[in-house]
């Protein structure tokens, strides 16, 4: 998560006031995606790798409908919105990483 920090304040933005437009920026116009998703269920641990080789981590649990599903389902994902969203079809789950910048900030 340093690289992120390092990347809004190289950036002339600050880490601490408006937050939500830093991370848009990063997202939508400087191109910061998911490229891949790998799960540890026995872990409780989803790890969300960024196209510029920073790692995220969740936990599993912290989300309901993927705590309840099976490794097999928890794969079955789609990138969307170019690597700025997953979605699971079968188990109606959207997710952001937006959302998984604000979680770590």
């Amino acid at each position: 998560m340093k690289s992120i920090h390092k990347t809004l304040k190289l950036n002339g933005m600050n880490t601490f006031q408006n937050n939500f437009d830093a991370l848009e920026h990063l997202i939508f116009e400087e191109g910061l995606k998911i490229q891949a998703i790998d799960f540890h269920k026995d872990l409780d641990l989803m790890l969300i790798i960024l196209n510029t080789k920073a790692i995220l981590r969740q936990k599993i649990s912290s989300y309901p409908r993927l705590q309840k599903a099976s490794l097999d389902q928890l794969n079955n994902f789609e990138l969307i919105a170019n690597g700025a969203g997953i979605h699971w079809l079968q188990l109606d789950e959207d997710l952001s990483l937006k959302g998984f910048l604000q979680s770590e900030l």
